[in-house]
């Protein structure tokens, strides 16, 4: 992730990332110095697969912590209050039909940093959500996809 680029979320990503990052500072940083204090009691450092390990661990997480403090400190939160219905975008709920296979499917459009495809949580940079994006209820767009392309019709925009 670059330095600057902003990050933009919806309150409850914002809410998920601040929840992680106390979590990661206050509970899985004391974890994993215990375990490195524990690793450290058997001795010889240099065949220590245990200290090895806690170490990776401690560099994850701390790499983890830096990445989400990055994050944070280039967001862009999107209030709900000025998210339009009238086209797709980050922060709206879609309904649509795949005319192929006459399937309903609702997706949240988010940005890469929330996206959750096992629970309906579409980025906006996917192949289904960028044809999706900026087009309005009724319309008809083609998304290409790993399996093909498919032909989705938008049946509903909602917060």
């Amino acid at each position: 992730m670059s330095a600057n680029k902003t990050v933009v979320l919806t309150y409850d990503g914002l809410k998920k990332y601040e929840e992680e990052l106390e979590y990661l500072k206050s509970v899985k940083r004391l974890e994993v110095a215990e375990k490195i204090k524990v690793a450290r009691s058997y001795g010889d450092l240099s065949e220590n697969s245990e200290y090895d390990e806690a170490k990776n661990e401690q560099a994850f997480v701390e790499g983890r912590i830096a990445q989400i403090e990055q994050m944070l400190r280039n967001a862009k939160v999107i209030d709900e209050e000025d998210v339009s219905t009238e086209s797709v975008n980050i922060g709206t709920t879609v309904r649509i039909l795949d005319m192929e296979f006459n399937e309903e499917d609702e997706y949240t459009i988010v940005s890469s940093a929330e996206a959750d495809p096992m629970n309906n949580k579409i980025s906006d940079e996917s192949p289904i959500g960028k044809a999706l994006f900026g087009k309005r209820t009724g319309e008809e767009v083609e998304a290409d996809v790993p399996d093909g392309t498919v032909k989705l019709k938008i049946l509903e925009i909602k917060k």
